[in-house]
């Protein structure tokens, strides 16, 4: 993990909550449609270690996305994501409930995304992050720009961020070496 500026380390270390939003960020952004019409997505395995260390350490996560599918819907139930709200238009709206529900304030959160439809959420946040890969506006907002591109791990960089922000990475990375942390699915 590359050195962090000290700014980055302290909104790093308020997070409660993780917004991940999906295609371009969780996925590579490539819409595939077997020949029956059936749409199909590509995760990173990584990321769902990502996710499950963040959850392993009490940091709540959430999926806010535009769009909707069946692959979808399978990823954050096997990753066990709790808040899943797919085929949002208002991911503001949307967020802002959940941040009502869960009593977090704004800088206690931050949100991954990568395209225009992001940007209302990224500039209300306590800490915005966006893929290498993302739409230049959004990286021009964000306040961290990932090494990894869109479905290449960006959700376990991410993890990496907010965990060694509070604690050495190998660490933080002990719960991953348990047996039960294999029961969850990845």
């Amino acid at each position: 993990m590359v050195h962090l500026p000290n700014v980055i380390k302290e909104k790093a270390r308020a997070i409660k909550l993780v917004v991940f939003d999906v295609d371009g960020v969780l996925t590579d952004g490539t819409l595939t449609y077997s020949a029956d019409g059936e749409q199909v997505k590509h995760f990173n395995v990584k990321d769902g270690v990502g996710i499950k260390l963040l959850d392993a350490y009490d940091i709540v996560t959430a999926i806010i996305s535009a769009k909707d599918s069946a692959p979808l819907a399978r990823r954050a139930a096997d990753l066990g994501i709790q808040h899943f709200f797919p085929g949002t238009k208002d991911k503001w709206a949307v967020l802002s409930a959940l941040m009502d529900e869960l009593w977090f304030e704004p800088g206690e959160v931050c949100y991954v995304g990568d395209d225009v439809i992001d940007l209302k959420v990224m500039k209300k946040v306590g800490l915005s992050i966006a893929p290498d890969d993302a739409f230049w506006m959004v990286k021009d907002h964000a306040d961290l720009i990932t090494d990894a591109g869109g479905g290449r791990g960006v959700a376990r960089e991410v993890a990496d961020i907010i965990l060694g922000s509070r604690m050495p990475l190998d660490e933080a990375y002990i719960k991953a070496m348990l047996p039960e942390f294999e029961d969850k699915k990845i």
